[in-house]
């Protein structure tokens, strides 16, 4: 299987969309030589990572859309990242953003691909971030995750992403106020879509104050307007985007913030990864009859037990 992991990483970096697509489902479902892959990715000279989000309705997809196509005459490889809302019933993905991007299956500069939420919080699906690199791996010049649109406690897009595009209709003109404790304080870029609306021009107004207000050192966030159903205003985003890319080179305080929680998070996997849920159980079913049975000391010694027994 080692054999076959790397023969797959190689022909990712080649470019192979099927090699990348298996060597997505490994990492998704912890496959065998998943973490080898992991722990081979190169993690320099690697495509910016553009995040979309905004609440349901704001036409996230139809904008990722007349991105695809920009860039397209530009020249660019492109993947996306499209992060479904889950089945209740097997949480697998919806598949909504791929049926509405479906005229570029065939195209061999873009690679899309649905991941299902699974409950995850943020907006993202659990193993976002290991995607997320393993799609780094191959030569694009671009990523793309579009997030589920889940309201504001869709945030951890911003430390994922170099670039966070927050997506609004007119119909939310009267809830900026409400909405700037949470997605609206992780944009670097402000869009209003659908902007032929009524109360477009409302909501622009309200955003370009909000962005007066947010202003670092003279800079305001970029507003944009934009109709992303024909294409008006969508060379000026992707300028937008590639003006903050140009000049926000260096590591985030959000994306260190991420990290190091993924990274903690990977150490809490690998301490408890040879501990019985089973055993648990059953130590457990004994001792919560005992009379002096405390939830707390039962744990800690459960887990001392568990870890002697894996070093002796």
């Amino acid at each position: 299987m080692r054999h076959n992991i790397k023969q797959l990483h190689e022909e990712i970096k080649t470019g192979s969309f099927l090699a990348l697509a298996r060597g997505i489902t490994a990492v998704e479902n912890n496959l065998e030589g998943y973490e080898w892959l992991l722990s081979n990715l190169n993690s320099h000279n690697k495509p910016r990572v553009i995040g979309i989000t905004g609440p349901p309705g704001a036409g996230k997809s139809t904008m990722v859309n007349a991105l695809l196509q920009y860039w397209l005459k530009e020249n660019k490889k492109v993947a996306v990242i499209a992060v479904d809302p889950s089945s209740p019933f097997n949480y697998g993905a919806l598949l909504g953003d791929r049926i509405r991007m479906s005229e570029f299956y065939t195209n061999p500069n873009i690679y899309i691909r649905s991941l299902a939420s699974r409950g995850a919080l943020g907006g993202l699906s659990a193993k976002i971030i290991e995607i997320t690199e393993v799609v780094k791996e191959a030569p694009f010049d671009v990523i793309v995750i579009e997030t589920v649109g889940v309201g504001q406690s869709e945030v951890e897009i911003a430390g994922l992403a170099d670039c966070t595009v927050v997506a609004l209709v007119p119909e939310a003109g009267d809830e900026v106020q409400t909405l700037k404790a949470g997605i609206m304080e992780i944009a670097n870029i402000f869009v209003v879509n659908k902007a032929d609306r009524e109360n477009a021009e409302t909501l622009y107004r309200n955003l370009r104050m909000l962005a007066h207000e947010k202003a670092i050192d003279g800079k305001e966030i970029p507003v944009i307007k934009t109709v992303a159903t024909n294409n008006t205003g969508i060379p000026e985003l992707a300028e937008a985007i590639a003006s903050y890319l140009k000049e926000h080179e260096e590591l985030p305080e959000k994306r260190l913030q991420l990290l190091a929680e993924k990274s903690w998070q990977l150490m809490q996997v690998q301490q408890m990864k040879n501990i019985s849920y089973d055993r648990l159980k059953s130590e457990l079913a004994i001792a919560v009859g005992e009379s002096d049975f405390n939830l707390y000391s039962f744990t800690r010694g459960f887990l001392e037990r568990s870890l002697n027994k894996r070093s002796a």
